[in-house]
Order: structure tokens, then C-alpha cells, then sequence
């Protein structure tokens, strides 16, 4: 469909596009929105994932081992959540309606009758999400407050004991919690709240890594700058590069269920750093000749506009050069706005692939005016950035949107909050960091009225060193 079409398109195009060349961190980044911008042409998709409940992201990562990031007995809790468990889904939709628009939020309310809370009379009532999760609840007789709720998460009941209620702000808050898990009683936590408030902001940093824990950020601008200045290195190396890409397109109804999915397969190399790649199959069937010869003709068609672009810019460089004029240094313009508009947090060293890197969040900084479109949708970006200092090299970004990002006003679209990207490489041959998955999930209402959900997955798979030369014809790479 055209929503699968344009999610497609934005993942070939992510990090670079006619606009933003992907020469630097902030030009990446302003292409990723682009993109997305480009994309709710035709239509854009997504959702938040459960992963942001038990300290994962919000990215649905799939390719990613946290197992290396977590507690044995943080294991336990996390291992519920996995493709055939429901438990943790069914607690967070409860949760998070607060017990109200039952019918709206697809919950099932069941009055089980009279009950007993530690000797005193309640009233109990059962919810139940669409897929069958359930929850008790337990209700005063008298002040019809909640005292207590359980359930079963894991295999594991659990109970929540609440007592000492006060109000704050008119609205009655209990102050002590009791919280049971397993018949164990050593696993009985006392929850005290000495301060509430209602209807506040939470501080972006409240949730931050404690300072102890955290590392020292180096010089920002020297660093991206490293960066930036070794891109060019990079793209003539991974010019010897050819590999396997295989992309996973589906598309959600408005309940949430895949009403469309497509599995592409391609080759691939690299011109001037950007991606050429040619389509081998569709949904598992090779192409047929006739197939097969587009795919040539249009990665040939590809590589001539690259080669042409090139020398435009090269020529340009050179007039410039024999005037005596002083080229306009972009990635520096680039570096400086990207440090204005994002605010960098919460430093610390992760092994990732084998390598220790550096890792940040970033996120919108308030007192930045955007000036375009682009900056705009930036600014509702929040995220990760995974760094490799030896080899100045960006090894994982992840993104999403921290905001509704409304495009005219939401007449023409609007980017639902939690749609998210995700880019990553791998270090290949010890001599240069390569992609091995691009993800991006993004929800969308088109026009006001139209709703479209997609996840866009592309692996990249099967590196070979080959040297690549761009003649009039595009055959198979030569072994070296």
C-alpha cells in the first residue's frame, strides 16, 4: 500500500536525502526527519513499545542484548514480556487508563461482590483486558478508596496494599504502600510518600543515571567534528563493501493488528558513501528477467545522478578556489546548531558489540528557536548516541519522538508521540563500522482523518570486500 511505499522510501533515504547529505551528525538527523516529513505524503505509522515500562527504549529493538545490561534477578521480570506473554501488556493497559473509559480502553468490569481487606469489608471488582489478563481490585465499603489490587505476573502473584490516605490538592492519595511478591516473605517492600503533588512536570533529569555512576562528557563540538571530518574517510572504504539487505515493511490496522507485511530482498554497494542496491526478491520469489533488468537500469540511473552531483560539486569547489573565495565550512554551521538545539545528558561507558563507547541522551533543548520545518520536528526528537572515540564513528542512534509533531497545524498530518528510529553498525574487517539494522515505527493521522501504523525493518547482512568501479554498465562486484 502507499504507506508501506512511503515508509519504505524513508528508510532507503534516512540518513541522507536531497536536502541534508548526511555529511554530518545534525545533517543525519534533520534527514531523518525529513523523511518523515516526505513520507506522510503518502501516509506515516507506529507506537510506542511496552520496552519503556521495564527500562528498555522505545524502539522495540529487536536486534539489540540487553541481556548483558540487566540483573539476574532483574531477568525474571524482564523475560515476561516476550513475544507470547501477554501479562505485562494486560498490567500496563489497566495501569495506565487509571480505571476509567473501561469501554473505550477495551476493559471488561466484573462486580464480584463482598470482600475482606486486614479485617475490614471491601467490595471487589475484576478487570479484564481484550486478551484475557485479569486483575483484582479491592474497594473500602465505606470511603470506596482503593486498599488493595492483585494479579499474577509470570506465574508470580503479587499484591499492592494501600493505607494512609490524605488529600492533596482535593484529590485523596494513600501515603503508605505495601507490595508482596511470591509467598516469600522476604520479598515484601514498604513504600512510604512524604510529598505528592498533582498535575506537575516531572524534571527531565529526575531519571537520570545517579552522578556517581555517570561519566565526563568530552568536548562536544571536537568530537563531532572528529567525527564529521573522518566521514569522508569512511565512505571511500566502505566503497570496497558489498552485502545483503533484507527490509520487513507491515502495516497495522487501528487495533493493532498486521494487516499487511512485505519481505524485500536485496544487493547492495556503496558510490560516494550512499547505498546503491538492487532488488533480488519479493516476499521470497526471485524476480522475474524482466524484473531483474529494472532493478539494473534503475541502480545504474542512481549511480550516474551520484557521479554527476559529484562533479557539479567538485567543479563548484574548484571556481571557488581559483577566485579566491573562502568556502563556507557547513559541518561547523552544522556542529554549532546541533549543540544549540539539543541538550546532551546523562553520560556513561557501554560495551556494545565488543567495543567500550561513550553514550549520551539527547534531547530538546527549550531555549532553542527552531527556524524551519525540519528544525521543528528535530526538536521534538529525544534519544541515545553511541560513540566509538577511536574510530570517530557513530555506532548506534536511537530516536524518537518525545512530542505530537503537527505538520500545518495537524491539518496536513501529525506524528504521533513514541514514534521512534533506530540505526546501528557493526565493525567490519577491524577497519570500519558498517550498518547491520535500520528500524523505524511511526504513527501517523493523515488529513485529520486517516490513521497509519507501519514498523519498517531492514538488516544488513553478509558483508564482502569487494573493489566496486562505476562504469557505463552495473554488473556483479569483483572479488579483490
Amino acid at each position: 500500500g502507499a504507506g508501506a511505499r512511503a515508509l519504505g522510501f524513508t528508510l532507503d533515504a534516512a540518513g541522507k536525502t536531497e536536502t541534508y547529505d548526511g555529511s554530518t551528525i545534525t545533517s543525519q538527523v534533520e534527514a531523518y526527519a525529513e523523511s518523515v516529513l516526505t513520507a506522510l505524503g503518502y501516509g506515516t505509522f507506529g507506537r510506542y513499545d511496552i520496552e519503556q515500562r521495564v527500562g528498555g527504549n522505545p524502539s522495540q529493538n529487536t536486534g539489540v542484548d540487553y541481556s548483558t545490561r540487566v540483573s539476574t534477578a532483574e531477568r525474571s521480570l524482564i523475560e515476561t514480556v516476550s513475544p507470547g506473554s501477554t501479562e505485562m501488556q494486560g498490567e500496563a493497559q489497566i495501569t495506565n487508563t487509571r480505571l476509567l473509559d473501561l469501554k473505550k480502553n477495551k476493559l471488561a468490569a466484573a462486580f464480584v461482590g463482598d470482600a475482606q481487606v486486614r479485617g475490614k469489608d471491601a467490595l471487589r471488582v475484576d478487570l479484564t483486558t481484550a486478551a484475557g489478563f485479569k486483575r483484582e481490585f479491592f474497594f473500602d465499603a465505606r470511603s470506596h478508596l482503593l486498599v488493595e489490587e492483585s494479579g499474577s505476573v509470570g506465574g508470580v502473584a503479587g499484591q499492592i496494599f494501600y493505607s494512609d490516605y490524605r488529600p492533596e490538592s482535593g484529590v485523596q492519595i494513600a501515603r503508605k504502600l505495601e507490595l508482596h511478591r511470591g509467598p516469600d516473605p522476604r520479598d515484601t517492600y514498604s513504600v512510604e510518600i512524604t510529598r505528592a503533588t498533582i498535575n506537575q512536570p516531572i524534571g527531565e533529569r529526575v531519571f537520570d543515571l545517579p552522578l556517581s555512576a555517570q561519566v565526563k562528557l568530552p568536548d562536544l563540538k571536537a568530537l563531532f567534528k572528529e567525527i564529521d571530518d573522518n566521514q569522508k574517510a569512511i565512505d571511500k572504504i566502505k566503497e570496497d563493501y558489498a552485502g545483503t539487505r533484507v527490509e520487513d515493511e507491515t502495516e497495522y490496522d487501528s487495533n493493532g493488528t498486521a494487516k499487511r507485511r512485505t519481505v524485500t530482498e536485496s544487493t547492495f554497494f556503496y558510490i560516494d558513501g550512499e547505498e546503491i542496491s538492487a532488488v533480488l526478491k519479493r516476499d521470497g520469489k526471485p524476480l522475474s528477467d524482466a524484473e531483474a533488468k529494472k532493478e539494473t537500469e534503475k541502480a545504474q540511473k542512481r549511480v550516474e545522478e551520484i557521479q554527476k552531483r559529484a562533479a557539479r560539486k567538485a567543479a563548484k569547489e574548484e571556481k571557488a578556489e581559483e577566485e579566491g573565495k573562502q568556502q563556507k565550512d557547513e559541518s561547523d554551521v552544522g556542529i554549532e546548531k546541533f549543540l544549540r538545539a539539543c541538550q546532551f545528558v546523562n553520560p556513561r561507558r557501554e560495551r556494545f558489540r565488543g567495543q567500550d563507547l561513550l553514550v549520551f541522551d539527547f534531547e530538546a533543548n527549550p531555549e532553542y528557536k527552531p527556524r524551519n520545518l525540519a528544525e521543528r520536528i528535530v526538536q521534538k526528537l529525544a534519544g541515545s548516541i553511541w560513540v566509538d572515540e577511536k574510530t570517530h564513528a557513530v555506532v548506534r542512534l536511537e530516536g524518537y519522538f518525545a512530542g505530537d509533531a503537527k505538520i500545518a497545524g495537524g491539518v496536513l498530518a501529525s506524528v504521533q508521540k513514541g514514534s521512534s528510529f533506530v540505526f546501528e553498525q557493526e565493525y567490519v574487517n577491524n577497519e570500519v563500522w558498517l550498518p547491520t539494522l535500520e528500524e523505524v515505527q511511526v504513527g501517523a493521522r493523515v488529513l485529520l482523518v486517516k490513521e497509519l501504523r507501519a514498523t519498517d525493518v531492514i538488516r544488513y547482512s553478509d558483508y564482502k570486500k569487494y573493489h566496486v568501479a562505476a562504469t557505463s554498465e552495473i554488473g556483479k562486484p569483483k572479488p579483490l
